[in-house]
């Protein structure tokens, strides 16, 4: 079930996903390869590269009033030893630079 809800997540992306995406895929940004709408465990995550254990969410609006429900699951992934960087679809929009800027650093042990 978790890999046909991906499939549609990837069908219906955001336009912040898609900008993001367009600048991940392809071992674009810094050489390292990303996947989008990955399942892992319960979770889909917006992005994931596997190489640095790197989870890029990007939240819309409706996360504004889930913050704490956000938190649960962006705590049970860092103890699996996940690091989860999360952005608000605007940033992304309006500062992608900024975002992939933050998401290169992150990559970094």
């Amino acid at each position: 079930m978790p890999l046909h809800f991906a499939r549609k997540l990837r069908r219906e992306a955001t336009e912040a996903e898609v900008r993001l995406w367009s600048k991940l895929r392809r071992r674009q940004l810094a050489g390292v390869r990303f996947r989008r709408q990955q399942p892992i465990g319960p979770y889909i995550v917006d992005f994931f590269c596997p190489e640095a254990q790197l989870i890029v969410e990007v939240d819309g609006g409706q996360h504004a009033d889930r913050e704490a429900y956000d938190a649960a699951p962006t705590e049970r992934l860092e103890e699996r030893g996940f690091r989860v960087v999360r952005f608000w679809n605007n940033d992304a929009l309006a500062n992608t630079e900024g975002v992939l800027l933050t998401i290169v650093e992150a990559l970094r042990p």
